[in-house]
């Protein structure tokens, strides 16, 4: 991971790519946080809105388009995606891939849940290696960016 904690990282982007997500608390606390919070809502190219905070409130707009570049990447979406998502963030220039699997360690679905199968996460670790990205799977990162809020 590059020597970085995920607080870290999180801090050094600027402008974050969500593709799919466990709830709504997800691009919210991140836009709330200070980022450009891009979100790919659908599998259509047209299918990007952006994130952002007008008079206090969250305002979704849609933008249309895959932004030119991020800084990093959440995925809530299966292991199986994570080839075509480490092809986009080479495309668009993230240097971290976020990835949470939305399972608690007992492996019940859980919205804030960042659990990964040791093998999952070792093999998940090898790929972005391989394409010089940083991984990261856990903690929560809507909690990440609340902390981040909270001591700004």
């Amino acid at each position: 991971m590059n020597g970085m904690n995920p607080r870290e990282i999180l801090e050094a982007a600027h402008t974050i790519l969500v593709i799919d997500w466990p709830s709504r608390d997800v691009p919210e606390s991140l836009a709330r946080a200070g980022f450009e919070v891009v979100v790919q809502g659908g599998p259509g190219p047209e299918d990007y809105s952006v994130y952002e905070i007008m008079n206090g409130e969250i305002v979704v707009r849609r933008s249309g388009r895959l932004p030119e570049r991020a800084d990093l990447i959440y995925a809530y979406r299966p292991l199986s995606e994570l080839p075509s998502i480490v092809a986009m963030a080479q495309k668009i220039g993230a240097k971290t891939i976020w990835l949470q699997s939305g399972f608690s360690p007992v492996g019940a679905k859980d919205p804030a849940g960042c659990w990964l199968r040791d093998e999952d996460s070792r093999n998940a670790q090898k790929l972005l290696e391989a394409a010089g990205i940083n991984f990261v799977s856990q903690p929560f990162i809507a909690e990440v960016a609340r902390q981040l809020r909270a001591t700004a």
